[in-house]
């Protein structure tokens, strides 16, 4: 069974139950829209799912609740965010309030976040500047769940790549791809709830593949892609770790669970102003996404996520009976 909560219930119910758990206001708000964002996308596995983990790791101190990220200005187009080792979300805000302006006086700017967390949907990050007539790039590190191409030991996160672009009066295009398969959530979301999972996500702590959501949680993850995903995975760690400042991957503790040192992982953000070559460049990007929308049996990245989040907007958001009984249950 299953109850319908309204955005705003849904939100109020993550960020109450974070400030229970040792979370400051400001960030339980932040956290709470992030997740709150990914039911809406249709990504459970990045949504109140994690509710029972983020606030494990808050009450165990893993995580900074209370943690207020700090910004510096190395180089004009440059912005070095310190996520404090509190959730990610409040750094990304304020990552995000930056790179408007600053992209648009310079045609580029970044920011790097390190000593940060579990980021959620990192579509919904770059779309968030998409929506502001930017164009965007995301990539981010997790705790390490991939080994490299022939090798046993896992040394790459899932390690996800975004990018958005506007098309003028209609929504942005807004690609989310994990270097993985699938996402790590999707098997966390299996084993909460006591399914299996299909051959080929993942493999055991042996190397051999597994339908058990368990044994797929403690071995690795099989890349997107083959070997192609793992040279991926090594761009990504190198440019939002080792250029940040963050840990890599293999350094990292779980995002899972309240136990040992924070995961210190990081993420960079790139956004670009589309006029920085001249006029133009958001006709020429609504003129392909017209030719791939008009082609019979495609669909535009972004699209299947939009029309979810306006039919949840409408009809409220499902939440199953027992994780909200668990989420009620937090921190009392």
């Amino acid at each position: 069974m299953s109850r319908h909560l309204s955005v705003d219930e849904a939100v109020a119910l993550a960020s109450d139950t974070l400030v229970r758990c040792k979370t400051s206001a400001g960030n339980a708000v932040s956290v709470a829209r992030a997740l709150i964002g990914a039911e809406l996308a249709g990504q459970a596995g990045h949504g109140l799912r994690r509710m029972p983990s983020y606030c494990a790791q808050s009450l165990s101190g893993k995580v900074d609740g209370k943690a207020k990220p700090t910004a510096v200005n190395h180089r004009p187009g440059a912005l070095s965010v310190d996520g404090a080792y509190g959730f990610a979300y409040p750094a990304i805000d304020l990552a995000l309030d930056w790179l408007p302006d600053a992209a648009r006086s310079q045609g580029i700017a970044m920011a790097g976040i390190h000593r940060s967390h579990h980021c959620g949907v990192a579509g919904l990050i770059v779309e968030r500047l998409a929506e502001k007539g930017l164009v965007a790039l995301l990539v981010a590190n997790a705790p390490a769940a991939m080994a490299p191409w022939g090798g046993k030991r896992p040394l790459f996160g899932t390690d996800p790549i975004a990018f958005a672009a506007p098309l003028g009066d209609a929504d942005p295009v807004v690609i989310d791809i994990s270097l993985s398969k699938v996402a790590r959530g999707k098997i966390m979301a299996a084993h909460q709830q006591g399914k299996s999972i299909p051959e080929g996500w993942a493999l055991d702590p042996d190397g051999n593949p597994t339908t058990d959501p368990a044994q797929g949680m403690a071995g690795t993850m099989v890349p997107m892609g083959d070997a192609k995903g793992t040279a991926l995975a090594i761009m990504v760690e190198m440019l939002c770790a080792g250029l940040t400042g963050a840990n890599y991957a293999y350094d990292a503790s779980s995002f899972f669970d309240g136990e040992g040192t924070p995961p210190g992982t990081g993420q960079l953000i790139i956004a670009m102003d589309p006029e920085a070559f001249g006029p133009g460049a958001i006709e020429r990007f609504a003129v392909l996404a017209s030719a791939i929308e008009g082609m019979e049996g495609t669909r535009l990245p972004g699209r299947r996520r939009q029309k979810l989040k306006a039919d949840m907007i409408a009809n409220g958001i499902p939440v199953d009976d027992a994780l909200l009984a668990q989420i009620e249950a937090l921190g009392r």
